[in-house]
């Protein structure tokens, strides 16, 4: 438990205490940070034990502050499989919210569209995932002061809150859909032959993160849920090379609806 100590007191010792929710914000999606009336700000790199986000459109910093009339605390950037960091050190801010007191976390990522109903730009409420990353955060001892060993993961992600999401779109006007999400270890996209895979063993989207947090989640009993903004089309038919730049300023324009989807949902947990 040393690692988590020595961020947990340092956050402790800025003012960080008993936020009611947890936010991890994904690629080209950390613009909901400034609809937080923050109270304190820490970049990643001066939390004890913390890793830095390494990826372009990730901020690196911890906010703390009122959003929808909740304290929240908010990750401006999250940390991928694919950066060279340990499971272990992906999921450390989730361990250290609940340590903070955090009764809920909500989860934000950019996926590729696999299912050709959900059209480039819109949202997909997580229903479940296929795990297909090559090592998993709970290998090692296990923290009993946090979780079990064996953590059912039947309902990964909360079904109440997911009602509230769907409750939630219906009354902003926003196209939500629902779905399964594969988590692959990237930095690659995917060839045509694995799109054609990961339709066939059922999965809606795919990306390169949430499952390590969401398993994480599970496994203190911290209810979690997430939503993708779906940033390309992946169809292996007519598979055109991908354009980072373009699933940037997709997630980007997407934003706007995460955004309100989030703070509608917020407001009500």
């Amino acid at each position: 438990m040393i690692q988590f100590t020595e961020a947990l007191n340092y956050l402790k010792s800025r003012g960080i205490k008993s936020p009611d929710t947890g936010i991890i914000l994904g690629t080209g999606l950390g613009d909901l940070a400034r609809h937080i009336e923050a109270e304190v700000i820490i970049n990643y790199e001066d939390i004890p034990g913390f890793p830095v986000s390494t990826v372009e459109t990730h901020h690196g910093r911890l906010i703390c502050g009122l959003l929808s009339g909740k304290k929240v605390l908010a990750m401006q950037g999250r940390f991928h499989y694919y950066e060279g960091y340990s499971m272990q050190q992906i999921v450390l801010p989730v361990r250290i919210m609940k340590l903070l007191g955090v009764s809920a976390v909500l989860l934000s990522n950019a996926a590729g569209g696999i299912n050709l109903k959900m059209t480039k730009g819109s949202l997909m409420l997580i229903d479940d995932h296929i795990n297909l990353l090559p090592a998993n955060p709970l290998t090692g001892p296990n923290h009993d002061g946090l979780g079990t060993r064996f953590p059912d993961m039947s309902r990964p992600y909360d079904p109440a809150i997911n009602a509230l999401f769907a409750k939630a779109a219906v009354e902003e006007g926003i196209e939500l859909h629902t779905g399964v999400y594969a988590a692959v270890a990237g930095p690659n996209l995917e060839t045509r032959a694995e799109y054609r895979f990961l339709r066939t063993i059922g999965a809606d989207v795919v990306g390169m993160s949430t499952v390590p947090e969401v398993i994480a989640c599970n496994h203190m009993k911290l209810p979690c849920a997430a939503v993708s903004v779906i940033t390309d089309e992946c169809d292996p038919d007519n598979l055109a090379p991908a354009d980072i730049g373009d699933i940037i300023a997709t997630a980007a324009k997407a934003e706007k609806l995460l955004t309100r989807l989030f703070k509608h949902v917020i407001g009500n947990l």
